[in-house]
This record gives C-alpha cells, structure tokens and sequence, in this order.
C-alpha cells in the first residue's frame, strides 16, 4: 500500500489507455500519479448471493453436532416437545429477527416470526 507523496491519500490502481493499457497508482483527491513494474491484482471484496443462500438455515449435518441450544416447544409435524432454536436476521436491520427451530425428535424446521 502506497500514498500520495503531495496529500497523504492512499493511492489505488488504475488502468490507462485503450491499446496498450498501462497500470498507474493515482490518488482520488489531487490526481498524482505514480506509473508501477510490478503487476497488481486488484480484488473485489463484494460478493454476490442469490437471495437463498442470503438466508442461512442450519443443515442436517450441523444439527447432528448437538451444539445448539434446545427450548420447550411444541412440533407442528409430530408433536414433540423439545426442539433446537436459533436466530437470523432475514429482513431489515430495523425489524427483529426471524426465530427458527428444528424438532429434536423427527428433524422438522419451522420458523416464527416475530
């Protein structure tokens, strides 16, 4: 990581030119530019998911660790009354959370919001 020798601002990699491009470390607030040899990789840090694996639903292998916590209620499938819980945040920051459970006897996942 460099920065700008003239303000102090770090300094990114930018592509210039349209036949041969040509890599340039440049600074956004006073447009100094430092012309580089070494090859940069630039990453992208955004990932994309399809809105189902936005919602994470815990799967059969992870329930067979037994390290969720249990609650009393009641199956809608076969009545039991012991079940896994947890919490994911499926909607706005602003809205509560989602509460999911799983029974502990026949494996059914339902979820309650709140």
């Amino acid at each position: 990581m460099e920065f700008c020798p003239k303000c102090g601002t770090r300094l990114v990699p930018t592509q210039k030119g349209k036949r041969k491009i040509k890599v340039l470390l440049s600074c956004s607030k006073c447009g100094y530019e430092k012309s580089t040899k070494e090859k940069i990789v630039a990453a992208s840090l955004a990932l994309e998911h399809t809105p189902q694996k936005q919602i994470a639903v815990i799967g059969r292998e992870e329930q067979k660790l037994h390290t969720m916590p249990k609650t009393k209620a009641e199956c809608p499938k076969c009545g039991h009354t012991e079940a896994y819980w947890w919490l994911v945040q499926t909607r706005g920051s602003d809205e509560s959370p989602t509460q999911f459970f799983r029974c502990t006897h026949c494996g059914f996942t339902w979820r309650e919001l709140s």
